[in-house]
C-alpha cells in the first residue's frame, strides 16, 4: 500500500468526497467564472480545503473536456457542469478517421495548469486530478446506446476506438502528473451500464494500460464506477490495478467491499444529488447508515457516491464532515 494511502486511512475523520464545483459559492462566482482559468479553480480548491477536513483534494470534475478536445459539439451553462451534446462520429465505420488530438487541445491545457497552480497552494494533503474513462469517453465520441450494439455488432472498430481513447487518456494524466498532481480519480461510470463480460472486454483491459502506464511508488489511481451493475462486476473490477476504488450508491457497500483486496482501499457512497435536494438532518442519517455498515472493514473509507453537484447546499456538507468527525471521535 502507498504511503499516500496509507496516510489517509490512519485518519479516517478526514475524507475524500468529490467535492469541487460547490466551490463556486464559496468563491462568490458561477460555475462558468470558476472554470474560467486555472487560477480560479486552484482557489476553488484551496477553498474547500480551507474549509472542509478532507484527505485528498480533488481537481474539478469536468469530463467533457476530453471529448471536447477530439472536437465533440459541448453545451456550457452559466452554473452547471458542460456537457457533450454530440459525438464526432455517426456511424462506427468511421473511427479510422478519428485522429487523437494533442494535449493542450480545447480545454485540457487549462486543467492541468489549474493542478500545478493547486499543488503551489495546497501542500500538506495529496492533490489529485479528474479524468474521464476509456469506455465513457467512446460512448461520448459515438454516442451510448450505439456504442453498445457496437460492441456486439463490430468488435473490431469498437475496440479501436477505445484504443484511441486509451492513447489519449494516458497522455492526459502523465500530463497532470508531470504538473505535480499525487493521483488520478479516474471516471468510468459508463462501464456501469455493461454486462460484467462486455466490461470485461471493452472497459476493464483499458483501465489496467492507463493505470499500469501512469502509476508509481508515489502516485495513486483510483477507480470511480457509479453504476448501478457494480454488484455485478465486483469481481472482474478487484482485479484493476487501483489503489482506490469509488462507488456510487446504486449498490450496498457493505455487500461489495469482501471482494475487493485488503491492500487496497474502497471508498463511498452517500448519495450525492442529496446535498442538493436533502436537508441536514437527512445527510446526516445516511452519512450515519453508511458509515455503521462500512467501518468494520479496515479499507473503508467514507466519499460521497459520485461528484457533488454545484448548487449543493453547505449546510448540508457541513453536516456531512460533521457527522464523520463526530463519529470517528
Amino acid at each position: 500500500m502507498k504511503q499516500i494511502i496509507k496516510n489517509m486511512l490512519a485518519d479516517k475523520a478526514k475524507t475524500m468526497p468529490i467535492l469541487s464545483f460547490p466551490s463556486a459559492q464559496l468563491l462568490g462566482v458561477s460555475v462558468s467564472e470558476l472554470l474560467s482559468s486555472p487560477e480560479m479553480q486552484a482557489k476553488g480548491m484551496l477553498a474547500v480545503k480551507e474549509r472542509c477536513p478532507i484527505s485528498a483534494s480533488v481537481s474539478m470534475m469536468d469530463l467533457s473536456a476530453e471529448a471536447e478536445a477530439f472536437g465533440t459539439e459541448v453545451r456550457f451553462f452559466e452554473d452547471e457542469v458542460p456537457v457533450v451534446t454530440k459525438g464526432i462520429i455517426d456511424d462506427i465505420e468511421q473511427v479510422a478517421d478519428i485522429v487523437v488530438p494533442a494535449i493542450g487541445t480545447g480545454r485540457t491545457a487549462l486543467y492541468v495548469q489549474a493542478v500545478c497552480e493547486a499543488k503551489k497552494q495546497i501542500t500538506d494533503i495529496p492533490v489529485f486530478c479528474g479524468c474521464i474513462g476509456p469506455y465513457s469517453l467512446a460512448s461520448r465520441l459515438f454516442d451510448m446506446t450505439e456504442l453498445m450494439y457496437a460492441c456486439f455488432d463490430d468488435e473490431e472498430n469498437t475496440l479501436l476506438l477505445l484504443e484511441k481513447a486509451t492513447q489519449f487518456i494516458i497522455s492526459y494524466i502523465k500530463a497532470f502528473k508531470a504538473a505535480g498532481a499525487d493521483g488520478v480519480v479516474l471516471a468510468e461510470p459508463v462501464a456501469g451500464m455493461l454486462s460484467p463480460n462486455l466490461a470485461k472486454q471493452f472497459s476493464d483491459p483499458f483501465v489496467t494500460r492507463i493505470f499500469d502506464a501512469v502509476q508509481d511508488e508515489t502516485f495513486v489511481t483510483v477507480y470511480h464506477n457509479c453504476g448501478n451493475a457494480v454488484a455485478n462486476m465486483k469481481e472482474n473490477l478487484s482485479n484493476l490495478p487501483a489503489d482506490v476504488f469509488h462507488f456510487g450508491n446504486a449498490v450496498k457497500l457493505a455487500d461489495i467491499l469482501p471482494a475487493f483486496p485488503e491492500n487496497t482501499v474502497v471508498m463511498g457512497n452517500v448519495d450525492p444529488v442529496l446535498f442538493r435536494t436533502g436537508t441536514a438532518e437527512e445527510i446526516q442519517k445516511q452519512t450515519k447508515a453508511v458509515l455503521e455498515e462500512c467501518s468494520c472493514f479496515e479499507n473503508f473509507m467514507l466519499s460521497s457516491g459520485c461528484d457533488i453537484p454545484a448548487d449543493a447546499k453547505w449546510e448540508n456538507l457541513d453536516a456531512y464532515f460533521k457527522t464523520v468527525g463526530e463519529f470517528y471521535v
